[in-house]
This record gives C-alpha cells, sequence and structure tokens, in this order.
C-alpha cells in the first residue's frame, strides 16, 4: 500500500486538481502550473494522511478480496484452496469494494482537501484570503479532520461516500478481475506463481483498466469532496452530476482520465508487487521458523 502511495501520488494530485480544480487545462498544463506556482512540494500535498492509513486500508481491501473467495471456494467446492471462478471473483471484488468505503471515504476526503490547498497555510493569509477558492484553511491532515468534524459532523467526514461507493464496486472489479487473468495468461505453463515481473506487468494493466472505467464517478467523487471548503455548490450526487453535465457537457466526466490511466499503472504495479513479494516473504519465514 505504501508503495503504491508513493509511486502514485504526485499524478494523483494533478488528476484531483483537473478534476475539482478551474483554469488547469490539459494534464501538461496542470503540471507546469502546480510546479511553478508551487515547486514539486506542490505534487506531494495531502500525501502523508494516506501514507499513514493506506496500510490499514489495503490490508482491509485485500485481505476481504482473499478470504471472500475462499469462503466462496469452500461453500460452492468444499476447498477453500480451490481456483476461484469468475463468478467468486467479481463477488468477492464487489465485497471488497464495499468494505473499502468505510475506510476509505475519510482518507481521500482529507486528501483532497489538501490537494486543493493551493497556498500554505499560516494566519495572516487565512485571515486574509480565508473564503478565495484555493486558499489556505487547513494546516495538516489531522487539523482538517478535526476541522471538518466540528464544522460538519461525521456526515461532513463520509461526503462523496456514495459516489466512492459507486466508483469503487466496477472499479475493483476492473481491478482484480484483469490481474488474475492476465497473470495466468502470461505465466509460463508448469510454472507454480508468476514470476515478480509478470506480478509487476499485470498489475499495472489491471490498475490502467481499473481507472479507466472508473474515471466518470471519481470525477464526481472528487467535486463532491472538494466542495464545502470555501461555499457549497452541490446538494448531492445527482445535483453534482447534473451541474457539471449543465456546465461542461459529457466531456467532464472524462476529465483526468489520461492521467488517471498513467497513474494507475506504476501506483498498481507497485502495490500487486508489494502484496504478492511480502506475502511470499512471509510464508518462508514461517516454513523456516515451523518445527
Amino acid at each position: 500500500g505504501i508503495a503504491s502511495v508513493v509511486a502514485g501520488h504526485p499524478l494523483d494530485t494533478v488528476k484531483t486538481r483537473l478534476q475539482a480544480g478551474q483554469g488547469y487545462g490539459n494534464t501538461l498544463k496542470c503540471v507546469l502550473t502546480v510546479y511553478r506556482n508551487e515547486s514539486l512540494a506542490g505534487f506531494f500535498k495531502g500525501m502523508s494522511f494516506p501514507l499513514a492509513s493506506i496500510g490499514i486500508y489495503s490490508s482491509v481491501v485485500f485481505g476481504v478480496f482473499s478470504n471472500t473467495q475462499r469462503f466462496l471456494s469452500q461453500l460452492r467446492h468444499g476447498d477453500p484452496a480451490g481456483s476461484p471462478s469468475l463468478t467468486d471473483m467479481t463477488l468477492a471484488s464487489i465485497v471488497a469494494g464495499v468494505i473499502s468505503v468505510g475506510i476509505g471515504t475519510p482518507v481521500e476526503l482529507v486528501k483532497i482537501r489538501l490537494q486543493m490547498q493551493t497556498q500554505p497555510y499560516n494566519k495572516a493569509n487565512v485571515q486574509l484570503n480565508s473564503t478565495v477558492p484555493g486558499s489556505p484553511v487547513y494546516r495538516g491532515p489531522i487539523h482538517c479532520l478535526r476541522t471538518i468534524l466540528q464544522k460538519e459532523g461525521i456526515a461532513g467526514i463520509y461526503r462523496g461516500n456514495v459516489a466512492m461507493l459507486l466508483r469503487d464496486v466496477p472499479g475493483y472489479c476492473a481491478y482484480f478481475i484483469p490481474y488474475a487473468m492476465f497473470c495466468d495468461w502470461i505465466t509460463p505453463d508448469g510454472s507454480i506463481s508468476p514470476n515478480p515481473f509478470s506480478i509487476w506487468l499485470a498489475g499495472g494493466v489491471a490498475g490502467a483498466v481499473s481507472w479507466a472505467v472508473c474515471t466518470p464517478m471519481d470525477v464526481v467523487k472528487s467535486r463532491l469532496q472538494a466542495d464545502g471548503v470555501y461555499l457549497n455548490q452541490y446538494k448531492g450526487i445527482l445535483d453534482c452530476m447534473l451541474q457539471s453535465y449543465q456546465n461542461e457537457g459529457l466531456k467532464v466526466f472524462c476529465r483526468g482520465l489520461t492521467v488517471n490511466t498513467l497513474r494507475g499503472f506504476p501506483s498498481s504495479a507497485a502495490m500487486f508487487l508489494g502484496y504478492e513479494l511480502s506475502l511470499k516473504a512471509m510464508k518462508r519465514c514461517q516454513t523456516e521458523t515451523s518445527p
């Protein structure tokens, strides 16, 4: 999980600015604007909170997916270690997507609020610019979380949770299933498990496919979660979709598609490679320490 955040966060910042910000134009212009105005540090805004929480989030998502698969294999075939069917993988992906929203929504909210804050926080510019979009409101992730709780309560922490649910359920289906299929396809016959390069490549392809599929709902989620800092523009998910469509047309739901797909490859490649290698290392340790 940590590997995926480090690999993907700079492009995630670009994606968020393109989806929820104004005046950034295309991907290249957005990258140049962020670098010119905020230097390299601008690409890593909001990274500390996902970095601190991604271990829990990833272990829950992968753990729920794997254990649901094992449960379904036991239920259907009487063998938890049996090869899962496409139906089993789909059901396990849906369950993982639903469970992930409970943990992931507050993390995504804090990350997006900090990514949209284009100026550094200090008392002077808070008093001068606190109502201007992009002006500083939060000192850091903990202050951001506490401020949202004080102003909006628990409901505020879960702003955009329905949009995230509609993003993550199909997104995880397009994540785990292509990974398993592509891994199986490129693993040579006779091999017990795929080699690290195969894992890296399959994970990258799965990430690119997944983010391409869920970009439209990712746009809606980003806009809902960025909303509410300076003014409340959207009443809910449907209102956000209608306003976005009326103001910018159908193309608005493809905002950040290129950068999402590009970011999805290294981020997911790092995620799956870290996951598989960690599992192998832990299994090896258990084997060596067993009497």
